[in-house]
């Protein structure tokens, strides 16, 4: 049945998702795929379709925030895809993150409101640890820069408490900040979903981050480079993914 908001029904056949916030993205995921053919654009949501390695692969754009995200898992879901990578960017919240340098996140801390709305939040939002060791893997393959660790995924872009809150993660061990990753992560596992998130480093910690997205809007070289490198692990877990379930 075609679904609501992606526009998109089970006639796809297509197992593996990618998931950007912008629908800009999916320009630049084209240019590493073959056979690219676009599929639908309503709202926030931008889908196309190709091969990566002979892997068919989906990329649906997913907008800002959690509750647009977990929108799309649901509808994926619903059409039968059964891993989705986010590939997104994020502000560093330690030291020693370069711009452009990628966190594979293990798990997100759920400070989100669409993952709440499901569970409670004692309820862990961690990644599927095949589809993260894929990741790590094809990381490994393309020459990314990693870090892996907690994500904290919170609700507001701009709030008044936005720097004390992020010195309060920091002083967790908390790696970086972005606002889908948690609802990704619940939605999907409560769905049966294999799901990983690889964030793009745009902001040094103790930069402003408004002005720091909008170097990156702006085609900045290392976090362009960053983002085509999480483009191309998201890409390659996939294939390793594939290779290993039918292996």
């Amino acid at each position: 049945m075609k679904q609501a908001h992606i526009c998109l029904d089970e006639t796809l056949g297509i197992r593996y998702a990618i998931l950007p916030g912008d629908p800009a993205r999916l320009d630049r995921i084209a240019k590493e795929l073959t056979d690219v053919q676009e599929l639908a654009y309503n709202r926030e949501f931008r889908s196309l379709r190709g091969r990566y390695k002979g892997v068919d692969v989906l990329a649906l754009s997913t907008g800002i925030g959690g509750s647009s995200a977990g929108i799309a898992v649901e509808e994926l879901h619903n059409i039968g895809v059964s891993a989705a990578i986010r590939i997104g960017s994020c502000g560093a919240l330690q030291k020693g993150i370069g711009l452009g340098e990628l966190i594979l996140v293990s798990g997100a801390v759920r400070d989100d409101g669409a993952s709440k709305a499901y569970v409670p939040a004692i309820f862990p939002a961690v990644a599927d640890f095949a589809l993260y060791g894929c990741c790590k893997e094809a990381a490994k393959r393309v020459g990314a820069v990693t870090h892996e660790g907690i994500c904290h995924s919170h609700e507001s872009f701009y709030h008044e408490e936005n720097e004390k809150e992020s010195a309060y993660w920091s002083g967790k061990g908390v790696l970086g900040a972005d606002m889908e990753t948690a609802a990704l992560f619940t939605i999907g596992r409560l769905r049966g979903m294999k799901t990983a998130s690889i964030l793009n480093n745009v902001v040094l910690y103790g930069e402003d981050t408004a002005d720091a997205i909008g170097d990156y809007a702006g085609g900045e070289s290392a976090t362009a480079r960053g983002e085509r490198l999480e483009i191309l692990t998201a890409l390659e877990a996939f294939s390793l993914l594939e290779k290993g379930e039918r292996a």
